[in-house]
């Protein structure tokens, strides 16, 4: 891997676009720290900074790379801001821009994790986190909204994400199957030169650092080239598998440690759409297979993803802590559940760094590709039907102390058992829901909100 920012070569697209590596690595600490919201809110982020305070990329070359990140598995968000680094000062900086992104919340989302696993029952917590629950609920729906808004923009787009969750919720249909069919239709649409599938146009400056250093035309540093590609892949693929496989055979297959492993390089594998349309699946083969953690305890992992920097996958982490806290396997179980959490989030964050390296040129090469842009545009259509289903789930499970699961007629549903509403949980969630839509109060504050009000609640003996 000799493409980094140390090279001479690299050392003159350095100087050719004016960045140096030591003002990028200050940019990117700073997205880091603001990378809360979601992936809304961390691409805005990143938006507002390199776009239009920076300039140091165009409207359109961002929107291409993110569109394409979307196809990835993985997160969207890292895997643009990976991206955007590698552009600027190749793998080194691709490497930097990624791993910064997520540093903040393995610290965070660590350090919260040994609070739970120790405190977690004690009612001061449980308050907190019944807060922070029901604002997580309100954040979810205004996921749907925002990405129905930019996505669903005539009747074939609302009839596909309307399909989607049709198929998720109600049949249990694979989320890549989903995702695959939608990719599908939006080929054919474009091919077909159907107007609903066309890219949107979009506006910005034409004179960004990047652009004005690259141009239009694919340059050498990202020309897609094969032997480079093969060099690069079996490098990453080596720091993703050579662990997985070496906790296979020392362990065995059975031991907690080396489920984390397989199971969350499976995850990576199949987790395209970002976060929220998957944390679903996390949470059923989290909970209802492996046992190691209750679908309440999946919400408050996710509680802290919210409250914290970072992406909101990072609730891996969690789940990977709490399951190797149980299953120690005669280590400690802090000790266990430190190492379990760190694992989970290598096997996890690992390929997407493959995913940018090898893949961006060739991303690079297919700007302005028509069909492949109509094929983005249904994706994203079917995403807004998962992500539909994710804020249903969380509802049921935020709002509702007991489920049960409906068979029958090709249908496998959870519905809530009625009588086991939450009416504290309800009122909170709507009053933060008020709180987002109606008074544009920011994230944070409606967190911190409902985990006081929680608290409160608690006090008041009503919880």
């Amino acid at each position: 891997m000799t493409d980094v920012a140390t090279t001479p070569r690299a050392r003159g697209e350095e100087h050719a676009h004016g960045i140096s590596f030591h003002e990028a690595l200050l940019v990117w600490m700073r997205v880091a720290i603001l990378s809360f919201g979601g992936p809304a809110g961390q691409i805005a982020v990143m938006h507002r900074i390199l776009v239009e305070e920076k300039n140091w990329i165009s409207e359109g070359r961002f929107l291409h790379a993110l569109n394409y990140c979307m196809l990835l598995p993985g997160p969207e968000a890292q895997q643009l801001a990976t991206y955007i680094g590698w552009l600027l000062h190749r793998t080194l900086g691709g490497i930097v821009a990624g791993g910064l992104f997520i540093l903040p919340g393995i610290f965070a989302i660590m350090g919260l994790s040994y609070v739970y696993a120790a405190y977690g029952n004690v009612g001061f917590v449980e308050a907190l986190f019944f807060g922070l629950k029901a604002a997580v609920l309100a954040i979810v729906i205004q996921a749907v909204v925002r990405v129905g808004k930019r996505a669903l923009r005539n009747r074939v787009m609302v009839a596909l994400a309307a399909i989607a969750f049709v198929a998720i919720f109600f049949f249990a249909v694979p989320f890549p199957l989903i995702i695959g069919a939608a990719a599908v239709v939006g080929l054919v649409g474009a091919r077909l030169g159907r107007p609903e599938f066309a890219a949107v146009e979009h506006g910005g400056k034409s004179s960004a650092a990047i652009d004005s250093m690259l141009g239009d035309a694919v340059p050498d540093h990202v020309r897609p080239n094969a032997s480079r590609a093969l060099r690069v892949g079996a490098v990453w693929l080596a720091l993703w598998l050579i662990p997985v496989f070496g906790l296979l055979i020392v362990l065995g297959p059975g031991d907690v440690f080396t489920q984390i492993a397989i199971f969350f390089s499976k995850m990576a594998m199949v987790t395209f759409g970002g976060a929220y349309a998957v944390l679903a699946y996390v949470a059923q083969q989290a909970a209802e297979y492996y046992h190691w953690v209750s679908a309440r305890e999946m919400l408050d992992g996710l509680g802290m993803a919210e409250t914290t920097p970072g992406p909101l996958i990072m609730v891996v982490q969690f789940v990977g802590f709490m399951a190797a806290f149980r299953e120690a396997s005669g280590l400690s179980p802090m000790l266990a559940a430190t190492l379990g959490g760190l694992l989970a989030t290598w096997v996890t964050f690992t390929p997407c760094f493959l995913w940018i390296f090898v893949g961006a040129p060739y991303i690079e090469a297919l700007r302005g590709n028509k069909v492949l842009a109509g094929a983005l545009s249904a994706i994203t259509a079917a995403v807004v039907g998962v992500i539909l289903n994710l804020s249903i789930w969380f509802a049921l499970h935020t709002l509702f102390r007991q489920t049960f699961a409906m068979h029958g007629l090709g249908l496998s549903f959870d519905a809530p058992v009625p009588d086991s509403i939450e009416w504290p949980a309800l009122a909170l969630s709507v009053a933060a829901a008020i709180a987002i839509f109606r008074f544009n109060v920011g994230m944070l504050s409606v967190l911190a909100a409902s985990c006081i009000t929680g608290v409160l609640l608690r006090l008041a003996g009503l919880i």
